[in-house]
């Protein structure tokens, strides 16, 4: 910085008295001396004691300083005279005031802490001393004889950043008496304990405030469980946001009005046995997200000597240690939570402490609990080990309160493992629960709990030493908060994912319809009734799944066969061959090419030396060059007598350099060269090119692909079969031989594409290259069921060597049955991205009919005030006139941003509250 010493002399002319230093009057009243100072206000003036006093009596939090001469020194209105009288209008004197309890009284703002002289109103009509308070904007500790108070403001401060930096209740406080006081010198009164009471009792009533209780003529007392959530405006929500008719549309539509939930716990959320519900009870009762403590405990009290019963699946820590799990010290090892799956928001009554590990009972309560009084009729559940939780479900609902029960059988419900942790359940499990899979369910991938924990994560510190209420509702005031950014931020998100949708729909439709062009006429009818009657099924063990390979594995044995005919098939294809002079055109061409081939294996051979070879290796490469030179020498001859010009390009080369070329390097200059170098060949030599060329192009994908399912057999048998040093090692060099098969096979079909793309320009030759493409190294050579790096299952495409003709006139039952498998996993992705546009179509009508219908709720609670208060009634009626204009414009924000999207029918419903 340049202007640091303009800078910082700036900051020291502050310390004075400015441009005022000279004043001899107070300049308000020009009688007194001027010597005091607000920090608050704005400007620098000096006023006198009284004008400073009268000035700040509707600002008597403001923080004032005395110059002594030489600095200014602190100084509190108080001490200056200053008294708040309450009760009455600003400026009005009081006929009987009453001073707080020994005119001792604090209030905590957003600029310190102060002791102010605050006089109550003691008049016949006045109102009890918090009723004063709370009218003066400032929010007592306690409503008998209060001493301390908060501004509203530094409650909505504290409030704000606890929930955008996680700040702990004691760190605020902390900063604010340290901005009062930074030295010690002038200890304060510690008011912490009743500043948390405050903050506790304000968000409690903010919660109430934003879900319209205080518009219930019943009163608070009067609030349902679950009515203080804030609720998903996506999900379907019966006469809030779905069409009359819902239960009456055809079954193919059905799907849409589905609810998709999540259950998850979270171990990092853990309270340490303090306090006890009796000591620290919750302010709320289940009226958010934490279900009601009191039944809650008396069914896990009731149920605590039931066994889970062990995985059938994987060894899941969740399922086999969810009775071990260590608690010492712990009066919660965490909590359970049902999400909504697709818009990753906290559900109403859906939140639970969890006493050992991640128990069946207390899941199945959260479960059962959240989804109490729902009227949906399809559901999709979530869960990390679903394949085992839902196993008795049915059944342990029987030991659950009856007014949780739920009738199984006038609902359709599917269980899902969520995508991330699919990977680590058994085989079977990975396509039976699979999202990617299973029909109606778009691009869900059910990890929405997980993106949800990230938020509240950093308030464990805090809430595992709070009391067991006091933890409960600072945990729904977060989870509120999370739900709220969730709504507002809604417009963005639908219309990122139907950005994204509407892109990967169009390429998987492409994908999927070339894919199934190679197949014969009629080949996939089969497959499609297997598949469409396996999705008409879904809870039936008994169906098929279609996407399970139906053929077994090969044998080790028939690893070790395969790897014999493919060095076997090498030695066919000519290697090591020995030249006749008398050779004809076509044989000199397919010399040729198969002396390239050499050159490849050759340089491959010498790869794997590495800096250390032993004499007998280097012996081995010296003989296999000079075998080769041999045959490059007799070749050449022949060369000349069939393209002569290659003679001037070989004489060139023959001369003499620091660096010989070896016989690996020495170019062959086959027709498909020539024709870069602008020489003249002969059209035969290169149209006999051509076809061993393109012959040799077909040959090599077949190697590639038998290569690749062989390697990815491979691996398999390793992972699941091979133990133990010497196994592995065997096991390994025989991967090894195997990963240099697929890098020879490919380095064959790049070699016979480059002499395709030489020639074509000379034989005119077009449309060649749709069937064989550039191979490309990263995106192109991996087994058919193998993703590009960084895709996933949902959005993985065939690399088009499996597409490629041929594939399909391969008689392998392997082969075939891959193709089964694969063409069924292309239909599913692409049938995921068509459901996927027409669900966030849906979705987005619904999100603008709710907040229609929540913006008339509210409506409906202004008009319905009628208390005797005018002033109350109008506070009343304004809240709810500016939620639901609130509601009103956030529709129309996001109708903009989704415009492109809606269609007028979604419009026209939207519309209608």
């Amino acid at each position: 910085m340049d202007d640091r010493d303009m800078f910082l002399l700036e900051f020291l002319r502050h310390e004075g008295r400015c441009d005022y230093g000279g004043a001899s009057v107070c300049w308000h009243c020009r009688l007194d001396v001027p010597q005091f100072q607000c920090i608050n206000c704005f400007g620098a003036e000096l006023y006198c004691k009284d004008c400073i006093v009268s000035l700040h009596a509707q600002n008597p939090v403001h923080r004032i300083q005395e110059w002594t001469n030489s600095c200014f020194t602190v100084v509190s209105l108080k001490d200056l005279g200053l008294r708040v009288q309450l009760g009455h209008f600003a400026g009005d004197s009081c006929l009987l005031p009453e001073r707080a309890f020994n005119d001792e009284f604090t209030l905590i703002d957003t600029n310190g802490i102060h002791n102010i002289g605050l006089d109550f109103c003691g008049c016949e009509t006045a109102q009890t001393h918090t009723k004063q308070l709370l009218r003066a904007a400032w929010f007592p500790a306690t409503t008998a004889d209060p001493r301390t108070a908060a501004t509203f403001r530094i409650l909505e401060q504290y409030h704000l950043l606890s929930f955008e930096s996680k700040a702990s209740g004691y760190e605020f406080y902390r900063s604010i008496a340290h901005l009062t006081d930074n030295t010690g010198l002038r200890p304060q009164k510690d008011r912490y304990e009743g500043f948390l009471w405050m903050v506790r009792e304000w968000c409690h009533l903010k919660m109430l405030k934003q879900a319209g209780r205080g518009h219930d003529p019943a009163g608070v007392a009067n609030t349902q469980s679950g009515e203080c959530a804030v609720i998903c405006p996506a999900c379907p929500q019966p006469l809030k946001n779905l069409p009359d008719n819902w239960k009456d549309v055809t079954n193919d539509k059905r799907w849409l009005y589905a609810l998709f939930v999540a259950i998850d716990a979270n171990f990092c959320l853990k309270r340490h046995i303090v306090s006890k519900d009796s000591t620290d009870p919750g302010l709320s009762r289940g009226w958010a997200y934490f279900v009601d403590e009191t039944a809650y405990k008396a069914y896990i009290l009731d149920h605590g000597d039931m066994l889970q019963e062990k995985s059938t699946c994987a060894s899941h820590n969740a399922v086999n240690m969810a009775d071990t799990k260590a608690s010492h010290g712990l009066a919660a090892t965490g909590v359970g939570t049902i999400d909504c799956a697709w818009h990753n928001m906290k559900l109403p009554n859906g939140v639970g402490d969890l006493q050992k590990g991640e128990r069946y009972r207390n899941m199945d309560y959260l479960f059962f609990s959240t989804l109490h009084g729902r009227c949906v009729e399809t559901l999709n559940v979530s869960y990390d080990i679903a394949c085992q939780w839902h196993k008795h479900l049915w059944e342990r609902m029987a030991t659950i309160p009856l007014n949780l029960h739920l009738d199984p059988l006038t609902k359709f419900i599917r269980f899902f493992v969520p995508k991330f942790y699919l990977p680590a359940h058994i085989f079977k499990c990975q396509t039976t629960y699979s999202f990617n899979f299973s029909k109606n369910v778009g691009q869900t991938d059910g990890e929405a709990p997980e993106c949800g924990w990230s938020n509240i994560n950093p308030v464990a510190s805090s809430t595992k030493e709070m009391g067991p209420g006091s933890r409960r509702d600072t945990l729904d005031d977060h989870f509120g908060d999370w739900n709220w950014k969730k709504t507002v931020g809604l417009g963005a998100t639908l219309l990122q994912k139907m950005d994204e949708a509407q892109e990967e729909k169009e390429a998987h439709r492409i994908t999927f319809e070339e894919l199934d062009s190679t197949l014969p006429p009629g080949a996939s009818d089969p497959w499609r009734s297997e598949i469409e009657y396996w999705e008409c099924n879904p809870n039936d063990s008994s169906v098929t799944n279609p996407f399970e390979p139906k053929v077994t594995s090969i044998t080790q044995a028939a690893v070790r066969l395969k790897l014999a005919e493919m060095e076997a098939r090498d030695l066919q294809q000519g290697i090591d061959i020995s030249f006749h002079p008398d050779i004809s055109p076509s044989v000199f061409i397919a010399s040729g090419i198969d002396l390239e081939g050499e050159q490849r294996h050759l340089k491959a051979d010498i790869a794997k030396l590495g800096m250390h070879a032993t004499d007998t290796q280097k012996a081995t490469i010296k003989r296999q060059q000079n075998s080769l030179q041999r045959k490059i020498d007799a070749w050449k001859r022949v060369q000349a007598l069939y393209a002569p010009a290659v003679q001037l390009l070989h004489s060139d080369s023959s001369q003499p350099s620091l660096d010989p070329i070896t016989p690996e390097d020495t170019k062959l200059y086959l027709p498909s060269t020539m024709t870069t170098k602008s020489l003249h060949c002969d059209t035969r030599l290169q149209a006999t090119e051509w076809e061993l060329c393109f012959a040799q192009a077909g040959d090599a994908l077949e190697e590639l692909r038998q290569s690749l399912r062989l390697r990815d057999h491979m691996y398999t048998f390793k992972r699941d079969w091979v133990r133990g040093q010497s196994a592995n090692t065997w096991a390994q060099n025989a991967l090894t031989r195997v990963i240099a098969k697929i890098s020879a096979a490919a380095h064959k079909y790049r070699a016979a594409h480059g002499a395709l793309s030489a020639l074509a320009p000379s034989l005119q030759m077009t449309g060649w290259n749709r069937q064989y493409k550039e191979l490309n190294k990263t995106d192109d050579v991996r087994g058919m069921s193998a993703p590009r790096k960084g895709v996933s299952e949902g959005r993985r495409q065939l690399s088009w060597i499996w597409v490629v003709e041929g594939v399909r006139d391969d008689q392998d039952e392997v082969i075939q049955d891959c193709l089964r498998v694969e063409w069924c996993k292309a239909r599913a992705r692409s049938m995921r991205w068509a459901e996927e546009v027409e669900l966030l179509s849906e979705e987005m009508r619904r999100v603008l009919q709710f907040l229609r219908w929540h913006a008339g709720w509210w409506y409906e609670k202004g008009h319905g005030c009628t208390l005797s208060s005018t002033a109350a009634n109008e506070g009343l009626v304004a809240y709810a006139c500016r939620q639901a204009q609130l509601r009103h414009n956030i529709a129309d924000h996001f109708e903009m941003m989704w415009t492109a999207y809606l269609s007028t029918t979604a419009l026209s419903t939207a519309m209608t509250p």
